[in-house]
């Protein structure tokens, strides 16, 4: 089990100060130096390898997942729970840190410690991939080659779009973070877990809070989702399907009377990185059937 699935809820309630937040991709410039490159966060890591630019990597947070070559790095701690000697101790030449990571007086201190830093807006959105994309091809110094690979990230989000456009009775989704002890937390507004939502052609059924939220047994059957997501979380702590419709709540829903429960990996499906148009079709072909 990764910290990337347990520390989710944490991540959304998460904001930036001290001036750290993201900036577009063309407030970014090229590193001087990226010999010895350390990258914060799981879907920068995933670019840099897409670029062809691993070589310049010398570590990893734990969010850093895949490719599967990416776990020989070092790892330099969770992104929202960085510790500045941790990551200084690999003697980096630049660090990338994507928006959210924390904590904030962890970034003051990495920030003024002598090597070149900058952060990497995040938002759950096709753009917001793209952004990413752009804005590590400025900092790495190969802008013509991130834009060559956003344009064909950009072509698998519009083939996704207009595979969704035809969708006239959006599914309504529940996406389950935990359900430990009968306990159901599910996701709000502004989180990874809404927006694959939304470019899967779907609605979230939860609208009335932003964030990760322990609901209600009330609150779940008035959320009536005709489709429960959840990530696959190996075997751990999650709730089993059975244990799903065995809830009360869920039972009452059209989704606990048809059994549409689906899991797939946590970070494919919330990682917004170069995956996300393929995770989101998954996602649709889940709720709609493949076409």
């Amino acid at each position: 089990m990764s910290l990337f699935t347990t520390r989710l809820a944490g991540a959304a309630l998460l904001t930036l100060s001290l001036g750290l937040s993201g900036a577009s991709a063309q407030e970014l410039k090229p590193f001087a130096d990226t010999s010895r490159l350390v990258s914060i966060g799981g879907s920068l890591t995933e670019i840099i390898y897409a670029l062809g630019e691993e070589g310049k990597l010398v570590a990893r947070d734990q969010t850093a997942l895949f490719p599967e070559a990416a776990l020989t790095l070092p790892d330099v701690g969770y992104m929202r729970q960085l510790a500045p000697e941790g990551v200084l101790s690999v003697s980096p030449s630049a660090l990338l840190v994507i928006e959210g990571s924390g904590p904030p007086e962890a970034l003051e201190v990495l920030s003024h410690a002598g090597v070149e830093y900058q952060t990497v807006p995040e938002s759950y959105s096709a753009d917001g991939v793209l952004v990413k994309i752009r804005a590590v091809g400025q900092a790495l110094g190969v802008a013509d080659k991130a834009e060559a690979f956003a344009a064909e990230i950009e072509q698998q989000f519009a083939e996704l779009a207009a595979r969704t456009d035809v969708v006239t009775e959006p599914k309504r989704v529940l996406f389950i973070l935990s359900a430990e002890g009968g306990k159901i937390q599910a996701s709000g507004t502004g989180t990874a877990a809404d927006g694959i939502i939304a470019l899967s052609g779907a609605v979230n059924a939860i609208d009335e809070y932003s964030g990760y939220k322990a609901l209600t047994e009330e609150a779940i059957i008035d959320a009536a989702p005709d489709v429960i997501l959840m990530m696959d979380r190996g075997g751990d702590h999650g709730a089993s399907d059975a244990d799903l419709a065995a809830n009360p709540a869920i039972a009452l829903t059209p989704a606990g009377q048809n059994h549409a429960f689906h899991r797939i990996e946590g970070a494919y499906l919330l990682g917004f990185g170069p995956r996300t148009a393929a995770a989101a079709g998954e996602v649709f072909d889940l709720l709609y059937g493949a076409n």
